[in-house]
């Protein structure tokens, strides 16, 4: 890879979403009789959505319908199969979709481009990006710790850069920014779909497309043109009423509606955000709403397409966009009833499965936490619960920014606290750090003193990627790991250990200007709407009400021309980067078709109890240096579990009682040719949509996982690595088995077989009696599907060209 500074590099990639190139363009150009043609985009969104209109007639849909069903690849399979004529869509249909692009951040494109490799094309079928922002460690600055990053990872960066351009891929350099702001700042676009791996850049539904969090081999399917499977989501409507007050911002939305839903309530549901208080919401909020939706398990969130929509295109130098979106939603097509427009937002009479009403006026900021991200408590009642149940009442450090909150409008509202701090003397008590999610924020938060405010403060700006948010995060505060302590940050997700490897430290989420609040009062029970600070000279002070601007008030900066995406057409002739000594990236071994027979001898791993994230399934931090050796990030599988028989964590006992790692057993049992399986509670894989955790269990020999219920997005990443999700039937029945025990399937290849279609059974014969018993299980297994597990995985299929 290039130097950095030196980088020479061209092209904005911002209009990439309407190149002529893609696939699947309709031929034939739609115009007013004296009027401007429809870009290619939109005239193919607007010929899907004619056939939707036709297929389902006068049926009233919600924005998120028009936007998805307008990308099926074909129209009336995906909505009239098994829905009793398009009647009962939602939760029943299976949707094959095109999206339109395809975006990944450099931890989970590694094993994305290593797949797709695989299926042996010259070129990605449709526009893609990757965005090198996982792999830089928040430490001492952002100069230093970019420097610091790309030396440690530059066979990574290497790797990818050479890959995006053989195949044609954007490229955006470590320190470019975070994925979700960059793909928000240049390719979401009012009613386009995307998908990002990882659960990434969900905050573009701020903007009225439709993105997708999803695995690698997702997005294998995407990039190689074939349509990608989703059960029709059912619609959660969320109405908005009156307007936030000063203290309030769009960050308590979500943080309320997570404590409403829980990290399971949105599983199965796109939610759409409606109703009179979306016009008073900037971009930018409506973005960071969207961003946190993936904590409740909702397949993507979405808002209409606003005046500030508008706005935020035109401040990104996207004003041609804009205009687009007018010509789509004003375009007449061939009638002039109301269906004949794809207008941005719900059909009028549209149904929600559910509605959810928040009146703005009302709402309180609100704080999350810890250990999870739907613990919510309303501020005014906050310190009490501190106390009540013995958290830290020291704060040891507060973080603003990140992918959820480091719009130019979250800046400048700390901005105005930290000028009012200034202005009175007073500092943070505790260690405060800043990262700008994009170069073009921390440019123009350069350009307009925002950032000389925050040095000025005491506070430590950091690169313009993930950092702490995702444990890569080096403190220096004389917090060991093990020592209890407590953090506040403006991020997403909380889970224990995720932000700097100690399961001690408790993570409450906030607004920026809450946690930028407690870092000056070095407190957790502080609250800055009733509490003063004491000033050098003995006063009190009360911050004011912080205020700032919803976007610049001049375009925003592109900042440093070696930070600019590097877009170019595909080169066959460039030599993939990947050393055969490498610890750090391995091309794949395709994993074994399934038998043909159903399962046995299957051994029960460990039985894990609670919360079982994708972190505790593959953990980041240290690990995403390995993200493309499937080999050694599979040393980290379960590292984190609870042992539900002995309460152990990282612990698992052998047939003949001895003692090991979690991973290590997995290793050793898959030496010794024995096939296992993991018993686990509810909401198996909540939080990132992390792939490996996925692809770990199957390298090391796991066939299936059986548990109360899934994550909608892990339960999906592991049945195109050729594994079998089951839950139970009777949740009783967890209680039944243990480790040890050894099982076998009942139907299990019959369903395959069938195309998903029939029932599976385990049949368990319990270690230490040889009782055996019929546990009754449940899947979701679709004719697809059921191809990729009996192939081995979905790459099987896809490299064979099927």
């Amino acid at each position: 890879m290039r130097p950095i500074e030196l980088a020479s590099r061209s092209g904005r990639g911002l209009t990439r979403a309407f190149n002529a190139h893609q696939v699947c363009r309709v031929a034939g150009t739609r115009h007013y009789s004296n009027g401007p043609a429809l870009p290619p985009k939109y005239e193919t969104l607007y010929n899907k959505y004619s056939e939707v209109r036709r297929v389902l007639g006068a049926q009233r849909l919600t924005l998120a319908e028009k936007i998805l069903y307008s990308h099926l690849d074909n129209v009336e399979e995906s909505l009239l199969t098994d829905t009793a004529s398009g009647r009962n869509i939602r939760g029943k249909a299976n949707l094959k979709l095109k999206p339109d692009r395809v975006n990944m951040q450099d931890a989970s494109a590694q094993m994305a481009l290593l797949q797709f490799m695989s299926c042996n094309l010259p070129q990605t079928a449709i526009p893609a990006s990757i965005h090198c922002d996982h792999l830089i460690v928040g430490e001492r600055g952002a100069e230093d710790d970019l420097t610091v990053g790309i030396k440690t990872n530059q066979e990574v960066f290497d790797f990818l850069e050479s890959a995006a351009k053989k195949y044609g891929i954007d490229f955006w350099p470590p320190g470019a920014g975070i994925i979700h702001q960059t793909v928000l700042e240049n390719y979401a676009v009012p009613g386009l779909m995307m998908l990002g791996t990882d659960s990434h850049s969900p905050n573009a539904g701020g903007l009225c497309t439709i993105t997708i969090g999803v695995g690698g081999a997702d997005a294998v399917e995407a990039l190689v043109g074939a349509p990608w499977e989703l059960k029709a989501p059912k619609v959660l409507g969320v109405r908005l009423t009156g307007k936030l007050n000063d203290w309030v911002s769009p960050k308590d939305v979500i943080l309320h509606l997570a404590g409403l839903l829980t990290v399971r309530g949105g599983t199965g549901y796109i939610v759409e955000y409606f109703g009179p208080g979306v016009e008073t919401l900037s971009l930018t909020g409506m973005a960071t709403a969207c961003n946190m939706g993936a904590e409740i398990g909702a397949t993507t969130s979405i808002f209409p397409y606003t005046e500030a929509s508008a706005r935020y295109l035109k401040a990104t130098r996207r004003e041609q966009a804009a205009t687009d979106a007018q010509l789509l939603q004003n375009f007449p097509g061939a009638g002039s009833a109301e269906d004949a427009f794809f207008k941005f937002k719900a059909d009028e009479g549209a149904q929600y499965d559910q509605v959810i009403e928040i009146n703005l006026s009302d709402l309180e900021p609100h704080v999350n936490g810890p250990f999870t991200p739907d613990l919510s408590t309303p501020l005014s009642k906050f310190k009490e619960t501190v106390k009540s149940e013995q958290w830290p009442e020291r704060l040891s450090a507060g973080l603003i920014g990140s992918c959820t909150n480091s719009s130019y409008e979250d800046m400048t509202r700390v901005e105005s606290m930290l000028k009012a701090a200034a202005d009175a003397g007073v500092k943070p008590a505790s260690d405060f750090y800043i990262t700008p999610g994009s170069e073009q924020i921390r440019a123009t938060l350069e350009r307009d003193g925002t950032l000389e405010t925050f040095t000025e403060a005491g506070g430590i700006v950091l690169s313009n990627a993930c950092g702490p948010c995702i444990g890569q995060w080096k403190r220096h505060d004389g917090v060991e790991k093990g020592t209890l302590n407590a953090i506040f940050t403006s991020y997403n997700r909380n889970f224990r250990g995720r932000n700097d490897g100690n399961p001690d430290t408790m993570n409450f989420l906030a607004s920026p200007e809450i946690v930028t609040a407690m870092a000056f009062a070095g407190s957790t029970t502080f609250n800055p709407i009733t509490d003063s600070l004491t000033t050098p000279d003995g006063k009190e002070f009360r911050f004011p009400a912080p205020h700032g601007l919803e976007g610049p008030q001049t375009p925003f900066e592109e900042g440093k021309d070696s930070l600019k995406v590097l877009s170019q057409p595909p080169n066959p002739d460039v030599e993939v980067a990947i050393s055969p000594s490498s610890e750090r990236l391995a091309l794949l071994e395709p994993f074994d078709a399934f038998p043909s027979s159903d399962l046995s001898g299957l051994r029960v791993l460990v039985k894990i109890t609670g919360k079982c994230t994708t972190d505790t399934i593959s953990a980041a931090g240290p690990w995403l240096k390995y993200k493309g050796h499937l080999p050694n990030i599979s040393a980290n599988t379960l590292n984190t579990a609870v042992n539900a028989e002995t309460g152990e964590v990282n612990v698992a006992y052998d047939l003949d009682g001895s003692k090991h790692t979690i991973p290590d057993l997995a290793r050793k049992w898959k030496d010794e040719g024995r096939p296992w399986l993991v018993v686990a509670e509810h909401n198996y894989g909540e939080g990132s949509a992390r792939e490996h955790a996925a692809l770990q269990p199957r390298y090391l020999g796991a066939r299936t996982i059986v548990c109360k219920s899934f994550a909608r997005i892990h339960e999906t990443n592991l049945k195109k690595q050729g594994m079998v999700p089951l839950t139970f039937a009777e949740e009783s029945d967890y209680d039944r088995i243990a480790a040890g025990d050894e099982v076998s399937t009942v139907g299990l290849y019959d369903m395959l077989r069938n195309g998903g279609q029939g029932d599976v059974s385990l049949k368990v014969k319990k270690k230490e009696t040889g009782e055996e018993f019929l546990v009754p299980t449940k899947h979701a297994v679709t004719k697809d599907q059921a191809g990729f597990i009996l192939a081995g995985s979905a790459l099987n299929l896809l490299s064979q060209g099927v």
